[in-house]
């Protein structure tokens, strides 16, 4: 079926649309997928959705509801191959033949083992021609997290860094220092949204006692907040303790290393406690904390720090996305803490994709590394 350039501009035009509707539920959806939907008939929207949150109606199924009989004959245009198999939902393949539609554009291909290609061929089975690949690579960036997730059965990792100028991260070791700008952290709270879990070395805990917790989000679901902490030094009256049966709290500590008194201690508190075994340079492995955090349902990480814990993703190459908040001020001082950029495995490291602004008065910087 030839397509002429006029169709394809505005089927591009709706793709767009159907992935800005996706992303309004950014942070919501996990384990799922970001998706959006949109139904077009004689050159307009008759009706379009989008997946707000896990367990709800997929984006496709709204749309056709809010087209009613204008869906038959019509367009559908969505930002990923439609379901095919019964999930929490019914599949949305059934309800794309019973409504009548008779062409559908999706960006791209499930990345689900269980899916790909498979709602695809049952479209086309029932007679309704298909096209694949309408912006795929905005399709794919809306839904790095998840595509990373299915490809590799690990979560995805993004370590979110503050620095000056001169790349200093803190004033010197252990000391409190304020970075980012008030529009910085703001934003770092929507950050903190879209990923299920947020992640800190004990070293901030210590001196930052932080919350670590999504705060001026409208309807954000709160990450986990895990803290890696092999001798359990968190303090059982610290704020992300004491918070634990308000937000979900994980320490991560070595079995070998903690002291019985005070794994005792945290016991006590509605903190969860999980034991992975440190590697030879005495720090727990990335890797074996992805896999841990991926049997409990995680699919992406937020790593907050401090310097060693984001050194040691980086140089076990764990990282899929560097957020980068640059302050215009100049630290100085021997004592500073520079940022752990350098701390790398294989050498240069280039980012792709990079996307740049103005976040207030500091420079926010974003791409994909590894």
């Amino acid at each position: 079926m030839t397509v002429s350039t006029a169709s394809r501009e505005f089927e591009s035009r709706m793709m767009a649309r159907a992935l800005e509707l996706a992303a309004r539920a950014g942070g919501r959806t996990a384990p799922n997928p970001l998706v959006g939907a949109v139904v077009c008939a004689k050159g307009r929207i008759v009706g379009e959705g989008w997946h707000r949150r896990a367990g709800k109606a997929h984006a496709e199924v709204l749309a056709l509801r809010r087209a009613g009989e204008k869906a038959r004959g019509a367009t559908l245009v969505v930002s990923l191959e439609p379901c095919s198999r019964q999930g929490r939902t019914p599949p949305c393949v059934e309800a794309i033949v019973s409504a009548g539609i008779a062409r559908v554009v999706c960006a791209m291909r499930d990345p689900n083992p269980r899916e790909r290609g498979r709602g695809i061929r049952l479209l086309r089975k029932a007679g309704i021609v298909v096209e694949v690949g309408v912006l795929s690579s905005e399709a794919r960036r809306l839904n790095e997290r998840f595509i990373h997730f299915m490809t590799t059965g690990r979560p995805f990792v993004a370590l979110k860094l503050a620095q000056t100028l001169d790349g200093a991260i803190a004033a010197a070791p252990g000391v409190r220092t304020a970075i980012s700008s008030g529009p910085a952290l703001r934003l770092t709270h929507h950050l903190r949204s879209r990923y299920s879990a947020v992640l800190v070395g004990v070293g901030t805990v210590l001196a930052d006692n932080p919350l670590l917790n999504v705060r001026g989000v409208a309807g954000a679901i709160q990450p986990l907040r895990v803290v890696l902490d092999s001798r359990l030094r968190t303090p059982p009256e610290s704020r992300l303790v004491s918070t634990a049966g308000e937000f979900p709290a994980l320490i991560i500590y070595d079995p070998d290393k903690a002291p019985a008194r005070r794994l005792a201690a945290l016991a006590k508190k509605k903190v969860e406690l999980a034991p992975v075994a440190c590697g030879g340079d005495g720090r727990l492995p990335a890797g074996k904390v992805l896999e841990l955090l991926s049997g409990r349902g995680i699919t992406s990480v937020l790593v907050e720090g401090g310097r060693e814990v984001a050194a040691a993703f980086l140089h076990e190459r764990a990282v899929q996305r560097l957020h980068l908040f640059v302050a215009p001020r100049i630290m100085g001082g021997e004592r500073a803490l520079r940022a752990p950029l350098e701390c790398t495995a294989g050498g240069e490291i280039r980012l792709r994709q990079v996307e740049r602004e103005f976040i207030g008065p500091d420079i926010y910087l974003t791409g994909r590394l590894f």
